[in-house]
Formats: structure tokens, C-alpha cells, sequence
């Protein structure tokens, strides 16, 4: 459904935000984001000289590469065009990204590192959405599939997926059951997912806190509910 009709208007400037979400093929995860601002007219740049309508004023790219934990282990950083020469002077320093985990805190630990004249605005503000898409991209089945073919090739799971021998086993099953389920990173973050939605209810649960809360965790005991998201 298209947004209602407006009132007469002039279109003069369009951002776009792109961001895409990569399985590689040494198991690790690489998430890119590009944004780009254009006017629909002419103007003027002292570095670059007449901008024609559709030329791009920001042109930006960054590609975080993140291990299975979130972890961010490499970043690249572009900046094909901008209004001032030295604006992509600063791209060496999105560096300071590795080591840092997407989770909680990470938009207020990239503030610490790249904020205000430590990094550029616009490339700072596409790691929101770079971020989001990560979640995306690895919390998936397809992405799922990939991940446990790749591990099985590498060794590093069982081919039978029953999981680690020293697991297997009345025991083993046992201490699994008992072992609490992470709390999904999209709970209370809007309000589909709030934890006493009916979405919520559907596929979480666990984390359900609705008025019959106690009867669907009851009803739900012993099944496993795939979560696609």
C-alpha cells in the first residue's frame, strides 16, 4: 500500500542506503552498506566543480567481516566521492572497528571510537543499518544450513549433528535441557516483537510474558520452534 497522495512538491535531493549480507566461504560473514546522496539539479563544488543533476554528492561503502559471535574481525572502508578532497582521509580509522562485537552497546561504543571528528558522519550512520542487517543475514535457515555444511566439512561439526560425543547421552541431553535459551536480540525492540505480542507468542515462547504466559510455555514444553527472522 503506497503512501497517500501529496500536495504538489519539487523532489530535490535522494539518499539511498544499500546494505547486503555475504556467507564466505572460510565460514566467516561479511556485511556491506552503501549510501549515496544526489540533488535532482545543478550546483556547485569547489573541489569537484558543476554537479549535474544525479551525480552523486556522498558515494560510501564499508564491509564489516564478522566471525560466529558477532565479532567484528576486519573492516574496508571506501569513499568514492565526496564534497571535500580530504574527507576520505579518514577511512583508515573505521580499523578501530575490529575487535568490537554487534550486540548491545555497539552504537554507543562506535560513538567512542569514530564520533564526531574521529570518523566520517555519513559512514558512522550506515553502521546502524549495517549492523541490523547482520542479525538478517545470520539469523536465517538458509544462513543456518550454510554455517552447520561448512563446520561438517571443516570437521569442526558431527556429520550426524547430534553434537559433541562428550554431550551425547541420557546425561548429555539432560544438561542441554536444562541450559537456558538466549534471549532473540529482537525482543521489546519494536512492536511486533514487545514480549507480550502475539508474535512472540508464536515463536518465542520462552520469552512470552502475556496474561496466559504460563499456559503457552506449558503448551510449548518439549517442541522445537524454528524461528525465522
Amino acid at each position: 500500500m503506497p503512501l497517500p497522495p501529496p500536495v504538489g512538491r519539487q523532489h530535490l535531493h535522494t539518499r539511498r542506503v544499500t546494505c547486503q549480507g555475504f556467507f564466505r566461504e572460510d565460514g566467516l560473514w561479511d556485511i556491506e552498506g552503501r549510501i549515496t546522496d544526489e540533488k535532482t539539479y545543478e550546483h556547485a563544488n569547489e573541489w569537484r566543480g558543476p554537479l549535474a543533476p544525479g551525480d552523486f554528492i556522498h558515494d560510501m561503502s564499508i564491509r564489516l567481516t564478522l566471525d560466529h559471535t558477532f565479532t567484528i574481525v576486519d573492516v574496508e572502508t571506501v569513499t568514492d566521492k565526496s564534497p571535500y578532497r580530504m574527507c576520505g582521509d579518514i577511512t583508515p580509522a573505521f580499523k578501530k572497528l575490529i575487535g568490537l562485537r554487534i550486540g548491545g552497546g555497539f552504537h554507543r561504543e562506535v560513538r567512542a571510537r569514530l564520533g564526531g571528528i574521529q570518523g566520517c558522519t555519513h559512514i558512522v550512520e550506515l553502521l546502524g543499518p549495517v549492523a541490523t542487517t547482520a542479525f538478517q543475514t545470520v539469523a536465517s535457515r538458509k544462513a543456518s544450513e550454510l554455517n552447520r555444511a561448512h563446520r561438517q566439512k571443516a570437521g569442526t561439526l558431527p556429520k550426524d549433528n547430534t553434537g559433541p560425543k562428550d554431550n551425547a547421552g541420557p546425561k548429555g541431553d539432560a544438561d542441554a535441557a536444562k541450559k537456558p535459551r538466549r534471549k532473540p536480540y529482537m525482543l521489546d525492540t519494536c512492536h511486533t516483537w514487545a514480549s507480550d505480542s502475539d508474535v512472540t507468542r508464536r515463536w518465542v515462547p520462552d520469552f512470552y510474558t502475556g496474561p496466559d504466559a504460563e499456559a503457552v510455555r506449558t503448551a510449548a514444553a518439549g517442541k522445537e520452534i524454528e524461528m525465522e527472522g
